[in-house]
């Protein structure tokens, strides 16, 4: 499986690509080097919008990222590296790029809205940051902006949005 570090420029696509289930490193503030060598260390991909950073001779693997867009960025880098796209949604905390684990309802009480509590049953949390997520409005939201984002790979890997 791919895994990323984004430069300074590229947090809401490292949002998206955690959304969608990829190990993605983002700092706010991270030097070139400093980057550099995490994506070598760990074997990561490099996505950037840094022209200087591509005329580093150590640069590795990397996506020059052509768009100032999110959503077009992270269709290139779906198109670009043929993501799969459809097995581990909702998998990472977007905050924190950890992956979430199953919690059970009696735990997260205090930690969501009286009204989340008592219409959801199913519950994740970040075991980092300690955020939990489930699927209310904001899950339909992405849910939907991925449909259309992904539609055209629908065809080739049809995706169960309800697992």
């Amino acid at each position: 499986m791919n895994r990323f570090i984004a430069d300074t420029m590229l947090g809401r696509l490292s949002t998206w690509l955690r959304i969608i289930g990829y190990d993605t490193l983002y700092f706010k503030d991270i030097d070139d080097a400093s980057l550099l060598r995490l994506a070598r260390e760990e074997g990561r991909v490099i996505l950037t919008r840094d022209t200087l950073l591509l005329k580093r001779r150590e640069i590795g693997d990397y996506v020059f990222i052509k768009d100032n867009e999110p959503i077009n960025q992270l269709k290139q880098v779906i198109a670009v590296l043929s993501l799969n796209t459809r097995d581990n949604l909702f998998t990472r905390c977007t905050r924190c790029n950890e992956i979430l684990i199953s919690i059970e309802k009696k735990y997260i009480e205090d930690l969501v809205p009286e009204y989340v509590f008592e219409t959801n049953n199913i519950f994740t949390q970040c075991r980092i940051c300690r955020r939990v997520y489930w699927k209310g409005t904001h899950f339909k939201r992405i849910e939907e902006r991925l449909k259309g984002i992904i539609k055209e790979y629908e065809k080739i890997m049809p995706i169960d949005w309800h697992k």
